[in-house]
């Protein structure tokens, strides 16, 4: 759950306005039959509407930055490990802050795409290889990691994640990115 400001709290009231409106409209209908769909019509436009509002009043006041991301493969348990640290440069408070790393092996970033980097059986194979336990190699991994919790404005704070690092991972590509909700 996000935690709200004062601007959630002015665009969930301007939403409830509406609602109120659109019910008091609903409810002013000279065909008694369209009330009850009209009702339904505001209500659930609205529903999506506060919703909406709250995604995009996260992503434009909850800034996080994230500094110092290192990483280090453990070969001896085919882990690798992230750490850095996220700090909230924005103004108001973040409930969490989430983590997402994204690995690409060889070829899908550097463009260099062979037949034998790739291979994932289909048809007829891939229909028999998922029923005897047997799985395709993905090329791309991404986790997603809860770091940080209630982060006040200006405030940071380090952190380190584990994952198994897939060993048939060649000149791998990653890409990471924080969010605050």
């Amino acid at each position: 759950m996000t935690v709200f400001n004062y601007w959630h709290f002015i665009v969930l009231s301007g939403v409830f306005v509406l609602f109120v409106l659109g019910v008091i409209a609903s409810l002013k209908q000279e065909k008694k039959s369209m009330v009850l769909s009209m009702l339904f019509s505001v209500t659930l436009v609205t529903l999506f509407l506060a919703i909406f509002s709250v995604v995009v009043v996260d992503k434009y006041t909850k800034k996080v930055e994230l500094y110092k991301l290192k990483n280090k493969r453990i070969l001896s348990i085919e882990k690798i490990v992230y750490s850095g640290i996220v700090k909230n440069t924005g103004k108001f408070p973040i409930g969490k802050v989430t983590f997402e790393i994204k690995l690409v092996n060889k070829g899908h970033a550097t463009g260099n795409v062979k037949g034998g980097h790739f291979y994932k059986p289909s048809g007829f194979i891939d229909f028999f290889s998922k029923g005897l336990g047997m799985s395709t190699k993905p090329q791309t991994v991404t986790k997603k990691f809860i770091v940080a919790k209630n982060l006040q404005p200006g405030a940071a704070k380090s952190f380190r994640v584990y994952f198994k690092y897939p060993p048939y991972f060649r000149s791998t590509s990653q890409f990471a990115t924080v969010t605050g909700h």
